[in-house]
């Protein structure tokens, strides 16, 4: 008696780094249940591939692709934002979306907390005068006593605040649900931001980009702020509006703010932000980790199996809530 054998579903690895995800699968036992098909980011794929292709892992897909790949059940973005898959009119609705959130959970915290010791520590002031072999004795600032409000509490949100009040700063935030959340002191719900921004020392944008979260920090929401406090956006350079940043700096409504995140990357040599002093501008490595590849792998090794399995996937997106 023949046994018929069933074909593997084909899985797209559209990364530059297919190596690292295929190994993962393999030592998870993966191998012989699936097929992996490398693309290279950002390149058209093979229409014999895509007209089988059942899921693939990707940091975007190029237009016209979901139109060839009728059998695509599933894809998991390289990333926690999705606002870019989303606003796309080609994306299948069919089509289960799982974000990679939380990957950014131990380096994203780590370089915030960075951030604030750069706001109060007076280092890079003593390097300038290191260069200029010039003895200047500098006071910092406490970070101890002052309060971080965090905008968007989730995952990387929770662990700033539990990094935080290791440092005796008292956390406030807002979250969809507010319901009690560790090492936070107040939770609200997005209808209190204003409560939030005239209550902190450091404010933190952590939210997605949605319809709600778009232009958040306009004109309106910076008054909100104390002249004393800082604006620090980990989140979307969408969340700002650029132009009413610059000018609540160089009015001192707010001390100032650093930028990890912008509309526009890399951000052109002409836009203000480069020059308007009390602005610090980071290019985008705020979640950049040496082997963040393995990190994601993690997850989609988890929800590979998942899918092979028929069980629900982790960290699915959803389209409503734009995340």
């Amino acid at each position: 008696m023949y046994r018929t054998r069933v074909a593997r579903p084909l899985v797209l690895l559209w990364t530059d780094a297919a190596d690292v995800y295929a190994g993962a699968a393999e030592r998870a036992g993966l191998s012989d249940r699936v097929e992996f098909a490398a693309v290279p980011t950002g390149a058209a794929a093979e229409p014999a591939l895509l007209g089988r292709a059942e899921a693939a892992l990707a940091w975007r897909i190029p237009k016209g692709s979901f139109a060839a790949a009728p059998r695509l059940r599933w894809v998991q973005t390289l990333t926690a934002g999705v606002e870019g898959w989303l606003a796309r009119a080609d994306l299948p609705a069919a089509l289960t979306l799982t974000c990679a959130r939380g990957t950014h959970r131990v380096q994203m915290p780590e370089n915030i907390l960075g951030a604030l010791f750069h706001l109060t520590k007076p280092f890079a002031a003593a390097e300038r005068d290191q260069e200029a072999r010039r003895w200047t004795r500098r006071v910092s600032e406490p970070l101890a006593g002052k309060t971080l409000g965090i905008l968007g509490l989730g995952t990387i949100g929770q662990e700033v605040a539990r990094k935080a009040a290791a440092l005796e700063l008292t956390v406030i935030g807002t979250r969809r649900e507010p319901v009690p959340v560790p090492h936070v002191t107040r939770v609200v719900p997005p209808e209190g931001i204003d409560e939030i921004l005239g209550a902190s020392d450091f404010v933190l944008l952590l939210l997605p980009v949605t319809p709600a979260t778009r232009d958040l920090m306009d004109a309106r929401r910076l008054v909100r702020m104390r002249p004393t406090a800082w604006l620090l956006n980990y989140a979307r350079g969408e969340l700002v509006v650029d132009l009413d940043l610059v000018d609540a700096v160089k009015r001192h409504t707010i001390a100032g703010a650093v930028l990890d995140v912008f509309r526009v990357e890399p951000l052109p040599d002409d836009h203000p932000f480069w020059t308007t002093p009390g602005i610090t501008v980071l290019p985008h490595f705020g979640g950049l980790h040496p082997t963040r590849d393995e990190q994601v792998a993690a997850l989609f090794v988890d929800n590979l199996r998942r899918f092979l399995d028929g069980e629900p996937l982790r960290h699915v997106v959803d389209r409503a809530r734009g995340y």
